[in-house]
C-alpha cells in the first residue's frame, strides 16, 4: 500500500482493496493527463493504474492548478509532476521530453482532458463560433494526436493509448451540443490510429464512461437532468464511478487485452444498449 488505508484523504473511494490483487502492470510507466482533483475521471485512473503496480507521471493544468494536483500526486508516489496546458506551444514537447530524459521508454498515456468555451457549449451546434469550434477540436481531440505522435518513439511494444469519450458521441445527446461532433471526431480518430501504430504494436482505444459529477461535467448545461437520465434508463439503473473507469483502463494497459485495439469501450452500467 502507498498510503494509510485508514486516511481520511480523498483516495479511498478509488483505492481500495483492488490494491492488494497483486502487481500486475509491475514494471510499466505511463503519462495520465487531466488530473484536475480527487474527483476527476483521470484520477480515478491514476490510482488504479498506480495501485496495480505501474509507475505514473502526473501533470496540472497551470499554477492556480497545482496546489490541487501536487498532494494527489504525493499520495500515488507519481515519478514525476510536470505542468501541461495543451493550448501552449512547446508544454507537451517539454513533457515527454522529461519523461524520455527521466524514465528513457512509455507503456501508457491516459488522455482526460476536454473543453469547450460555455458560451459555445451552452448554444446549438448551428450557432457555434469557428473560434469555439477549433478551440474544442484543440483540446479535446487533437491533443490526444499530438500525444500520440510525441509518445510513439518511447512506446514499448505492448504499449496503450487511451482517450475519453461519452455516448453523445454516436447519439444525439440532450446539452451536450459541441462537445457531440467534438467526441465523434476523437472516437474516429481512435481507429485511425490503432491502424496506423498497430505494425509497432501500439493500441488505442476510447473509454466511454457514463455521466459523472466532475468538475469538466459541470460546465454542461442541465447536467443533473443527464444525470437522472443515465440513473433511470441505465440497466444497471445507477452511476458509475472513477474506480470502475480505472479498473476498465487498467485492464486496457494489462496483457490481458493484447488482443484488442480501436475500440471505444463503455463504462456506463449499460446505458448505452438502450434506446
Amino acid at each position: 500500500m502507498f498510503i494509510d488505508p485508514n486516511s481520511r484523504d480523498p483516495l479511498p473511494k478509488v483505492w481500495d482493496e483492488d490494491t492488494r490483487i497483486g502487481d500486475m502492470l509491475r514494471g510499466r510507466r505511463g503519462l495520465v493527463v487531466g488530473v484536475a482533483n480527487a474527483d476527476s475521471i483521470a484520477m480515478g485512473c491514476a490510482a488504479k493504474l498506480r495501485g496495480f503496480g505501474a509507475e505514473i507521471a502526473l501533470t496540472y493544468l497551470n499554477d492556480r492548478a497545482r496546489p490541487h494536483v501536487e498532494p494527489l500526486a504525493r499520495q500515488l508516489d507519481a515519478s514525476l509532476l510536470m505542468p501541461l496546458d495543451v493550448t501552449q506551444p512547446g508544454q507537451m514537447q517539454a513533457v515527454f521530453e522529461r519523461i524520455r530524459d527521466t524514465w528513457g521508454s512509455l507503456d501508457f498515456v491516459i488522455h482526460s482532458i476536454a473543453f469547450a468555451p460555455r458560451q459555445d457549449l451552452h448554444g446549438r451546434i448551428v450557432d457555434c463560433s469557428q473560434a469555439g469550434f477549433l478551440q474544442a477540436m484543440q483540446v479535446s481531440c487533437h491533443s490526444f494526436l499530438e500525444m500520440a505522435h510525441h509518445a510513439e518513439p518511447l512506446m514499448r511494444p505492448g504499449g496503450a493509448l487511451i482517450t475519453m469519450s461519452y455516448y453523445g458521441a454516436d447519439k444525439v445527446v440532450s446539452n451536450y451540443n459541441l462537445m457531440g461532433p467534438v467526441k465523434a471526431a476523437l472516437e474516429s480518430s481512435v481507429r485511425y490510429m490503432a491502424k496506423e501504430l498497430g505494425e509497432k504494436d501500439i493500441r488505442v482505444f476510447a473509454v466511454s464512461p457514463g455521466p459523472l459529477r466532475t468538475r469538466a461535467a459541470s460546465g454542461i448545461d442541465h447536467f443533473d437532468e443527464l444525470v437522472d437520465m443515465a440513473v433511470t434508463r441505465s440497466p444497471g439503473r445507477r452511476l458509475v464511478d472513477i474506480a470502475e473507469v480505472g479498473r476498465v483502463v487498467a485492464f486496457l494497459v494489462g496483457g490481458a487485452a493484447s488482443g484488442m485495439t480501436g475500440d471505444v469501450i463503455y463504462v456506463d452500467a449499460g446505458l448505452h444498449h438502450v434506446a
